[in-house]
């Protein structure tokens, strides 16, 4: 098999779980890695894995074909450009960059020296994400008006980077940049018409350590977006809701379930206790006029991400994750910070 040879630049957690799994991988070889710290690269060199001395060293050798950057969001615009300019094709770790206008740079450079450039959106690899996907895609609720998409955490933001506003750290950037691409993903052909959102800070003040957005499309559900990192009470993954059924993922682990309507005839209810008075607005439909169905579970491979990279480079193939997409997500989460600031809906 003609391998790509790739370089890891950025040895950290991510950066390390990508040269792992990469030696495992029949269509790449692994020629190293390289970080700033000198510790990260010695770690690297007890575990077989050759370190380079330095950025420069990388972009010099002629073998390099692939980089993949998973640095400090802040430092991936310099990088990618540098390495697509020494002829290297290359995956930024997410978020790419920290603005539109440094990603219209990094798309130059990549238009320009005819090489790839893209982005690891690796959670489009959740089996969670590709199993609500698949209710919404083939219509099992009929027509949707309302997704919500949560990730609740308790133990605010790690101690590392990712606390610093200058590295590009919070949750908006952290995971919101996941949540918020499944989301622009399952509305692919929808318009975004306007988003409002506030963020939280209540374990640090330099950046948000958590944030809520509500989301509309033009003839496409509304879809309300939660990261939480001081709740200890986790809410459901994914709630669906359509004319004819919910869905509901509770957790990674795919529990969860479908209701349907089966019976739209019988409209009656008797009315329940609510609390001090009495409702049949809410009250529970009879067990006649719903049916409730196991969830379809869809499981996916994410070394499919850098099978389609390989297939990119060697065979032309199209990149799963473009710039369009990416150039969207980040207006999406430009316009999260503005909406927050401003305590006002932003429209597109």
């Amino acid at each position: 098999m003609n391998k790509i040879n790739i370089v890891v630049v950025g040895y950290g957690g991510m950066g390390g779980y990508h040269a792992d799994r990469i030696r495992e991988m029949e269509k790449f070889n692994l020629l190293g890695i390289y970080d700033i710290k000198e510790e990260r690269c010695k770690l690297a060199e007890e575990k077989g894995i050759h370190a380079y001395s330095s950025f420069e060293e990388v972009l010099a050798d002629e073998r390099v074909e692939l980089i993949t950057c998973a640095t400090y969001n802040d430092c991936h615009k310099d990088i990618v450009i540098r390495a697509l300019e020494a002829g290297k094709n290359v995956i930024s770790e997410k978020p790419v960059t920290l603005c539109s206008a440094d990603l219209e740079e990094m798309i130059a450079a990549a238009e320009r020296t005819g090489k790839l450039f893209t982005v690891h959106q690796n959670r489009r690899w959740d089996n969670d994400y590709r199993t609500i996907k698949n209710i919404y895609d083939k219509g099992e609720l009929g027509k949707v008006h309302a997704i919500d998409s949560k990730v609740y955490g308790s133990r605010g933001i790690p101690g590392d980077w990712r606390q610093e506003k200058k590295h590009g750290g919070g949750m908006v950037l952290d995971w919101g940049v996941h949540l918020l691409d499944q989301i622009l993903m399952l509305n692919e052909n929808n318009k975004m018409i306007s988003v409002y959102a506030t963020v939280t800070n209540v374990t640090n003040d330099e950046v948000d350590d958590g944030f809520r957005a509500i989301i509309k499309f033009e003839n496409g559900p509304e879809c309300l977006v939660e990261v939480f990192t001081n709740n200890f009470i986790e809410a459901p993954r994914w709630y669906m809701a359509g004319e004819n059924g919910t869905a509901i993922i509770e957790d990674w682990d795919l529990n969860g379930r479908i209701v349907k309507i089966k019976d739209w005839e019988k409209l009656d209810a008797v009315p329940v206790q609510a609390g001090t008075g009495i409702t049949k607005t809410m009250a529970p439909r009879t067990d006649e006029t719903i049916k409730e169905f196991p969830l379809e579970k869809i499981i996916v491979h994410w070394t499919d991400y850098y099978d389609n990279i390989y297939d990119v480079i060697r065979n032309g193939a199209a990149p799963l994750i473009t710039h369009d997409q990416q150039r969207r997500l980040m207006k999406l989460m430009e316009a999260i910070f503005e909406s927050a600031e401003k305590n006002e809906v932003i429209y597109f």
